[in-house]
């Protein structure tokens, strides 16, 4: 099984951080993977996004065209990669800032209110675990504990005492994620 995801939005809001601790628990579950960033030179503000590849078998090339999950969090980043997910994908999107729905509806689309859970956790540099938790849970690629020691082998050690708020804003981004009809 191979899954190919885009994780899309402004520099500063944790996409690259998101796409790494992904393919890193991904490893940790053996799974072959690619993480393949890509930023403005203004990196915090500026457009961000990363692709992540999950498979069982050899993958071929980490640049793609179409993708089988977007997770968008902002409003240039609907307008770019909807268009680009495959009939049947998955697209997940925080709501803030947003200036339209997204339109397609050979899609399965979820709403997340990552921004505004973040803010009454008095915790927005979670942001995007709590994203990250809406995703596993409409797609459990992979397994929680692998997330978690994933972020901590990639979190800088004197950071470390931030591990029970990030693992509390995953738990609460899979309990808050909502499926669009």
């Amino acid at each position: 099984m191979k899954t190919e995801i885009i994780i899309a939005g402004f520099g500063g809001q944790g996409v690259l951080s998101m796409g790494r601790i992904l393919a890193y628990a991904g490893m940790l579950q053996g799974k072959e993977i690619t993480w393949m960033p890509a930023y403005g030179p203004e990196q915090r503000g500026g457009t961000a996004n990363v692709t992540v590849i999950l498979s069982d078998e050899r993958i071929s090339s980490p640049v793609l065209q179409q993708f089988d999950i977007a997770v968008v969090l902002n409003q240039p980043s609907m307008d770019k990669f909807e268009p680009r997910l495959k009939s049947g994908g998955i697209l997940l999107y925080d709501s803030n800032g947003m200036t339209r729905k997204p339109k397609r509806k050979d899609i399965s689309i979820y709403r997340i209110d990552a921004t505004d859970m973040a803010t009454e956790m008095n915790a927005p540099k979670t942001f995007n675990m709590i994203v990250l938790g809406g995703l596993l849970q409409v797609v459990p690629v992979v397994e929680i504990d692998k997330v978690m020691l994933g972020l901590q082998n990639t979190l800088p050690e004197r950071h470390h005492h931030l591990l029970p708020a990030n693992e509390a804003a995953l738990r609460k981004g899979m309990e808050i994620v909502e499926k669009e009809e």
